[in-house]
């Protein structure tokens, strides 16, 4: 009888988890629902070709116009890109931000800080980065003949 009495405040809280459960479960698929419902309603931005450069006025809500990241890359190199090298300079893109973030978060901590990161520990980070040589100074050109 003492296994049975145990059996019952058990099951009853296993039921009361399993219906927390599936609350939860309901809940995060309406949200679900109400994202892609946002999305639809105003897609993402992407890379924005500001007439102004960096600095002008195209924030999230302008109408500044908006590059692909083929579109970016031809305007870079001054020539169509194939999709094989989009794919490389996406994923070559993706582990540079990574390493940045990372930095960033080694910052963020070294300095007694929790996290969201801020603007000031992507500064910092980038600022070791090239410290160590592993972000190249674009503005210097090297001479290769004098």
């Amino acid at each position: 009888a003492a296994g049975t009495a145990m059996a019952d405040p058990q099951a009853g809280a296993a039921r009361k988890v399993k219906l927390e459960l599936k609350e939860r479960k309901e809940k995060k698929q309406k949200v679900d629902e109400d994202e892609i419902q946002k999305m639809h309603s105003n897609p993402p931005s992407r890379s924005r070709g500001c007439p102004e450069g960096p600095g002008g006025p195209c924030g999230p809500g302008s109408d500044c116009p908006r590059l692909s990241p083929p579109q970016l890359i031809q305007s870079i190199t001054g020539t169509s890109v194939s999709q094989n090298v989009v794919i490389a300079m996406s994923g070559i893109s993706k582990v540079f931000v990574g390493e940045v973030v990372e930095e960033a978060l080694d910052v963020c901590e070294k300095w007694g800080e929790l996290p969201p990161l801020q603007p000031k520990h992507m500064r910092e980070a980038v600022r070791r980065l090239k410290a160590r040589g592993q972000i190249p100074n674009s503005k210097y050109k090297k001479i290769i003949f004098h």
